[in-house]
């Protein structure tokens, strides 16, 4: 049977509805499942971001607790820094102290007030300087004791004292020719040793002194004399002068001789305004190199016996008049002031009946012997 328009018509409607239903159907579905797929890819993104904002917290608080480290790194690297200022005291302090306490050491006063009012370098300058012109005028200076020996020289200087260096050499020619040797001495008659050194002046003191040094020489030291300082102010009637005489001129080892002419001419070159003999060894001899000491002994001493007097220097005649304070005490006419030298100087006799070869070679004369003249 053959279908009419209409139901053709109406089977189309009802193909297309079944189409569209079944399409709807099929979009239904996808719809669906696109809110459940976007729902759980957000709870996935939800467990991501918690994760995340745990993850986040804890590195913040990591980071947190490292800023707060810091701060003390900080303060730890700058602690240092904040140690100089107590260094920098520390070192003032010392400075301020020392600076409190006035004339500790003797040295430091030395050094801070001269007698000139010269600066310290230059009161060592213009001494070293001195000291350098009198070597060339005195190149042969030597201790003018006679002697041949220790015990020679120390007996002479043991004598010298109170006395000229030449009636000490007129007189022990004889003192020991009799008594050669320190046992010789030690057990000599005490008159007799009195009458031999009668022209030396204070016999009498002078007489125990070198019996009694003779005797600890013979007892304490073998017969020889010790070559050290502390050994030999033990002995009768030495000092340090004599001591520091023996041991400069008889075992090489530098020493200052401080006698009246070196105290003399220290203090009026303005060395130092010291009085005690010790404290002018000191003082002088912190101004020259301990390998000086003996021969400055010897320039200052020759100078003083031979133009540099007590009573009237030689000014004009003097080789350091440019360099001494005290120009103008004494004769400054030439001619006049040459007329004041003495011994070799002004062509006399030394003090020494057997001087050094060198002393005669610069123009000096042996001194006459005991009663042939002066």
């Amino acid at each position: 049977m053959k279908k009419t328009p209409a139901r053709k018509t109406a089977a189309k409607k009802a193909t297309t509805a079944a189409k569209k239903t079944t399409a709807a159907a099929k979009k239904a579905p996808s719809v669906k499942k696109a809110p459940a797929e976007k729902a759980t890819a957000k709870k996935a993104t939800a467990k991501k971001t918690a994760t995340a904002k745990q993850a986040t917290p804890e590195k913040k608080t990591t980071t947190k607790k490292t800023a707060a480290k810091a701060p003390a790194k900080k303060t730890t690297a700058k602690a240092p820094a904040k140690k100089p200022p107590a260094l920098k005291k520390a070192t003032v302090a010392p400075q301020k102290a020392t600076a409190a306490v006035k004339g500790v050491p003797p040295a430091q006063t030395i050094v801070e007030k001269t007698p000139t009012g010269e600066s310290r370098t230059a009161l060592v300058r213009r001494a070293r300087r001195i000291n350098r012109e009198l070597a060339e005028v005195y190149p042969y200076a030597h201790p003018e004791l006679d002697f041949t020996n220790p015990f020679q020289l120390l007996v002479a200087t043991v004598l010298s004292a109170q006395t000229t260096d030449l009636r000490v050499n007129q007189t022990t020619p004889a003192l020991f020719a009799k008594y050669p040797t320190p046992e010789d001495l030690a057990a000599a008659n005490p008159e007799e040793v009195e009458e031999i050194l009668r022209p030396c002046g204070f016999f009498r003191a002078k007489t125990k002194s070198v019996i009694g040094l003779s005797r600890a020489l013979a007892e304490d030291f073998g017969g020889e004399v010790p070559g050290r300082l502390e050994d030999l102010v033990k002995l009768p009637g030495v000092g340090r002068k004599t001591a520091f005489v023996v041991l400069g001129n008889a075992f090489g080892r530098p020493g200052i001789t401080v006698d009246t002419h070196f105290q003399r001419l220290v203090r009026r070159w303005k060395w130092t305004e010291e009085t005690d003999p010790d404290k002018i060894e000191a003082a002088v001899g912190a101004l020259f190199p301990k390998s000086d000491w003996t021969d400055l002994s010897h320039h200052v001493i020759w100078h003083g016996r031979r133009i540099c007097h007590a009573r009237k220097p030689a000014c004009g005649a003097c080789p350091i008049a440019p360099l001494c304070p005290a120009y103008g005490e004494g004769e400054t006419d030439p001619e006049k002031a040459k007329k004041l030298l003495k011994y070799e100087k002004g062509g006399f006799p030394g003090q020494r009946l057997n001087p050094p070869q060198a002393y005669l070679d610069a123009g000096g004369i042996p001194a006459p012997p005991l009663g042939a003249g002066s």
